[in-house]
Order: C-alpha cells, then structure tokens, then sequence
C-alpha cells in the first residue's frame, strides 16, 4: 500500500468528530435551575422565559429638560427676536409666551394639571402635567421662570414619554437560553423583575497530569515541562462563562488522581484533566480511568477522534454523583483546540445555553493550504470582513500547534476529514473566536 492509501485507512478506524461530539452531548444535561437575585443574575443563562410584570416607562414623563404645555398654545410659535438656533428645522410663526405655574422634578408626586396659556418646568423624567401634550427644549425658550417665551414650537408629542410606549406589560423581555446582559438586567429591573430563574453558571475544576509537569515563573529544564495547560484552560472555561478553578498539578501516581478526581467532584460541575490520553507508557490518566473494574468498562471512556490536532479524547463521569469529566490532551495546542470542540460545548450545555457551539461564517481563503487525510482540521487563522461584504480568512504561520498563532489568531479555520489541500480563493469554514481585545 502508498503512504496515502495506509493514512487513509488509518484514519478510517478513528471515530469522525460529528459522531463523537453528539454522543458526547446527549449523555449532559442543563444544571438545576436557580432563582436569583437580579444583582447576581449577570452572565447566566435564563432557564425560563421573562414577561414584563409592568409597562415601562410606568407613567408618562418628559424625556428631556424644558417646559410642558399643550401644543395648542405654543403651535402657532416663531423665531423671534431672541431665537436661539436649535438642531430641528421646525417651521413656526410668531413667538410665544406661557406662565410658568410649577416646577415639576423627578421625585415629584402629586398630579397637576394644565390650563390654557400656562406650563410647568420639567426635569428629564418627571412625571407630565395632565393635559400636556409637548416639552419644548430649555434651549428653544428664553428660560423664564415665572413667565417663558418660546421661540420655536416642536412637533406633538415632542420630548414625551407615554406609559408602557416601550415595554407594555405582559410584554416578552427575553426567552429562555438567553444570556443575561447588562442591559438585559436594566430592562428587567426598569419592568419591575427583582429575580429570575437561571441556569447557574457551571463550576469547572482543571487539572494538569504529569511527573515531568512544574509550575510556571521558571523556564524549562530537560526532563521538566512547564504547566501551560491548566492555567490557558482554567482561562478558557472562565471565557466560557464557567466558574473556573485551577487544582494544579497532579503527579502520575494512581492513588493520587483518584483521590484528587474524588475529592474534586464535591465542587465540580465539570472536571477537565489535560494528559496522559494517549497510550505510551507514561499515559496514567488513561489507563487509571478506563480500566475496567469488577468487569465493568472504567468510568471514563477515551477515543480516537477524527481530529487534528490531538485525536485521543476521554469523557465519562467520576464520582457518587457521577461528575462529568473531559480528558484532553497534554500538547497545549491539541488541548486548546480540544478544549474548543469538546469542553467547550460541554460547559455551554450545562450551563443552558443556545447554541452550545461557537458561531461560523464561510470565508475566502487567502492562502491554499494541506491538511492531513482523514482528520478535521482546526487552525488558528485571522478573519478579516471584506468590503462589500464577506469574510477573508489568513491561516496563520505554524498551523494548530503553535501557540503564537492561536494566541493572536481570532478564528479557527475548520478543513474537513475529505480535504487535503484547500487553494487559494476557495470557501471554507471559519469558527470565531470571542477575543475581547
């Protein structure tokens, strides 16, 4: 057999990606849902749909600084001989003056009422004179106190704010799935709401395996390798909206892990170890957890995945609670990139959210590019937009296993297990990145 023909028969015995990822996912469920104060709902995911309890705004109110009058009295305004210019082109005629009868702020309560020829002077967000119709702009007058002259007279309705024009109540503020924002929460406390219903955000504790592994802050020596792992994905599950929490290194010793992965499961929603998947003689994580025990396959099963780079990937469950784990590899890039098609989509998945994977675009290629048969390939690459519209995608130099390239990269080119060589000017798939920079 040619060097293609054995690659390709290699990479039919590896489970394809798709297969893998939804087998995966249907074994998760959303995490309990939790009633919570609205301070504390940002960031989460709402696990029931939200109705405004009450309209907003909740009365009619002026939204700008002026004076409230009936439009009746002012329409038939000019430019006079004090006109001061104003943004709006609104025709008018002569100028006009009204009584200021009150000064009417924010806070203030008790209703009043408008008679022909009179206004009252408003703050933005005080409550509207029965009968007014019109806030004419502090800029738009000569600013009298006890009498206003207003040289230019605003449309119906100008600089007023009706009850419920926004948000009527019983309105639909947001679904289910949906991520609570910061405006979001603004919307929901102007509409009355002091909790909601979420799905909490998932607690997510990473470990590093490994006897060569030491901490950072020193370089590496041979026979040591510096723990990138557990810190960029501790990193990676906060970007994911998870309740991050690094343990550290783990050591190759058997009790050891069991003891830590036990231990951990009683604050863990998710537990990520990086290692020791593959299966040479110092693979532990792997042959720990898949072992069988009493004639029961291990707790965790791991697989040859269609995936480059990193094909090896573990998930099962640990624990009495039977804690969901992803095992990833130890390269750092294959575990970052692992991270992204599978611990990702894990931690939107408990965490309620729609949809679990990242968004996608199809982008021109830029530069033609080999992949290797078989494997689906993902590789960091800049995304630009065109002008006109459309996407450009610029792999970066290295391809998946260079650090420097997914930390500068803002998407993540995806070549298929078919493609081999994808030329310049063709269409491929982009995953974006959500680099907050």
């Amino acid at each position: 057999m040619t060097a293609t023909a054995d690659a390709e028969a290699a990479a039919n015995e590896l489970t394809p990606l798709a297969d893998y990822l939804g087998s995966v996912l249907r074994r998760l469920r959303a995490l309990p849902p939790l009633d919570l104060d609205l301070t504390q709902a940002y960031g989460n995911v709402l696990a029931e749909d939200v109705v405004a309890p009450h309209s907003f705004p909740a009365f009619d109110q002026a939204a700008v600084d002026g004076y409230a009058a009936r439009w009746e009295d002012i329409s038939g305004g000019s430019r006079g001989p004090g006109y001061v210019p104003a943004p709006s082109g609104i025709p008018g005629g002569r100028s006009i003056r009204l009584n200021v009868v009150g000064d009417l702020g924010a806070a203030s309560w008790r209703p009043v009422r408008l008679t022909p020829g009179s206004c009252f002077s408003v703050a933005a967000g005080a409550p509207l004179p029965v009968g007014a119709d019109v806030v004419v702009p502090v800029e738009w007058t000569d600013q009298g106190m006890a009498a206003v002259e207003i040289f230019r007279a605003p449309k119906r309705g100008y600089g007023v704010r009706r009850a419920g024009e926004e948000l009527p109540a019983g309105t639909l503020l947001a679904r289910a799935g949906t991520y609570v924002s910061p405006a979001l929460v603004a919307v929901f406390a102007a509409t009355g709401i002091g909790h909601v219903v979420v799905r909490p955000s998932p607690r997510v504790v990473v470990v590093a395996t490994g006897d060569e592994l030491v901490d950072v802050g020193r370089g590496s020596q041979p026979g040591q390798v510096v723990d990138t792992n557990s810190h960029a994905l501790t990193a990676a599950a906060a970007e994911a909206g998870a309740l991050a929490y690094r343990v550290g290194i783990c050591d190759d010793d058997p009790e050891a892990l069991r003891g830590l992965l036990e231990d951990q499961t009683l604050r863990a929603d998710l537990i990520i170890t990086t290692g020791g998947t593959g299966t040479g003689p110092g693979d532990m994580v792997r042959r720990i957890l898949s072992r069988k025990e009493g004639g029961r396959a291990g707790p965790v099963a791991f697989t040859e995945v269609a995936l480059y780079p990193g094909t090896a990937l573990g998930f099962g469950t640990v624990g009495a609670e039977e804690v969901p784990v992803v095992c990833l590899p130890g390269e750092p890039g294959a575990a970052l990139i692992g991270f992204e098609v599978l611990a990702r989509p894990a931690i939107q998945l408990l965490a309620g959210a729609e949809p679990v994977f990242r968004p996608s675009v199809r982008a021109h290629l830029l530069e033609t590019v080999s992949s290797p048969v078989g494997l689906r390939e993902f590789r960091p690459a800049h995304v630009a937009e065109r002008r006109g519209g459309g996407y450009t995608v610029q792999p970066l130099a290295g391809g998946p296993f260079t650090l420097s390239g997914l930390a500068e990269a803002n998407g993540l080119l995806v070549l298929g297990e078919r493609v081999t060589t994808a030329a310049a000017g063709s269409t491929v798939d982009v995953l974006l990145l959500d680099r907050r920079r």
